[in-house]
């Protein structure tokens, strides 16, 4: 489970950028999580408890914010829901697909004390 790793790092992260303000405690944290990132949200939100122990987040609330996948045709420019799955533009038919959303991992937010 990749998302143990994951969520070492965020904490990490907030912890280092919390000490770099001076500030002793992290009260919460907020990170957008895409639907085709291949992180598992729930995971994420299973392990933080864990990891957080002994750190300046221990006892702070994690904030998730899912973001769901779109995709824009290259020939159409349809911008449309999307998931892993989905290989032709409904509107024309093209195989021409960018991901707009969706893919996201990162820390948005965090509020300190």
């Amino acid at each position: 489970m990749h998302e143990v790793g994951i969520t070492r790092s965020l904490v990490e992260i907030a912890e280092e950028h919390a000490r770099t303000g001076g500030h002793n405690k992290v009260l919460s944290v907020s990170v957008d999580i895409g639907e085709l990132s291949g992180v598992v949200a729930e995971a994420v939100e299973f392990c933080f408890e864990a990891v957080v122990r002994g750190t300046l987040l221990e006892g702070s609330r994690l904030i998730i914010n899912r973001i769901p996948g779109a995709m824009r045709c290259r020939d159409c420019q349809q911008e449309f829901p999307a998931d892993n799955y989905t290989l032709e533009c409904p509107q024309c038919g093209s195989f021409m697909l960018d991901f707009t959303k969706g893919k996201e991992l990162q820390m948005t937010e965090m509020e300190v004390e």
